[in-house]
């Protein structure tokens, strides 16, 4: 009789194993569902308006991307694996948005021990979309441009360039991460 009892827990506990792998990729869509129709996205947008006042204390340097309800902070460091399971990790070898040049910001989009990375919705960012980076107390307001799936293998989209340009990856599809998501953006010029 224990045994028969034992088979049968193991049996539950394989199914909610199973019902958890499968539904929770899909937990972070309905979220940003039930967020983007409560005027989350609006809000960051003013907030992407809006410089940080001058006497106001310093701020950590953060991303906010409308399209994506997404207002983060930036870590900087050379622990790749470290800094990315904070968040969004600016790309050593890379610039930042004060000197100009590429600056290059990387995410997670889905693990599952974080369902929903950062960059889970990375793919909300289309051409057109506004990017704000509040980078050393200052508001850098880009545009996209570009958006694009490339191989892991292209580190093109690493490359040094002329113009002050933001770039965004992460891995993509989502549950079978072959390819990189590349989203490129500009400065806008006031």
């Amino acid at each position: 009789m224990s045994l028969h009892r034992a088979n049968n827990l193991l049996i539950i506990l394989i199914v909610l194993i199973n019902c958890y792998v499968i539904a929770t990729p899909f937990f972070p869509r309905l979220l940003f569902f039930v967020h983007s129709h409560q005027g989350q996205a609006v809000q960051l947008k003013k907030e992407v308006h809006q410089a940080p006042v001058a006497t106001a204390p310093p701020q950590p340097n953060h991303v906010v991307i409308p399209n994506m309800l997404l207002n983060q902070p930036i870590y900087d460091g050379t622990d790749a694996y470290g800094e990315l399971a904070k968040g969004i990790w600016r790309w050593p070898g890379g610039s930042s948005p004060d000197k100009g040049g590429n600056t290059v910001f990387l995410g997670h989009r889905f693990t599952y021990t974080t369902p929903k990375g950062v960059f889970y919705f990375l793919d909300k960012a289309t051409v057109g979309s506004e990017i704000g980076v509040f980078w050393n107390n200052k508001l850098y307001n880009y545009t996209v441009t570009n958006t694009k799936v490339v191989p892991p293998t292209d580190v093109s989209i690493l490359a040094p360039t002329t113009e002050p340009t933001l770039t965004l990856y992460t891995c993509t599809p989502l549950w079978n991460p072959e390819s990189r998501l590349v989203i490129t953006a500009h400065l806008e010029t006031k």
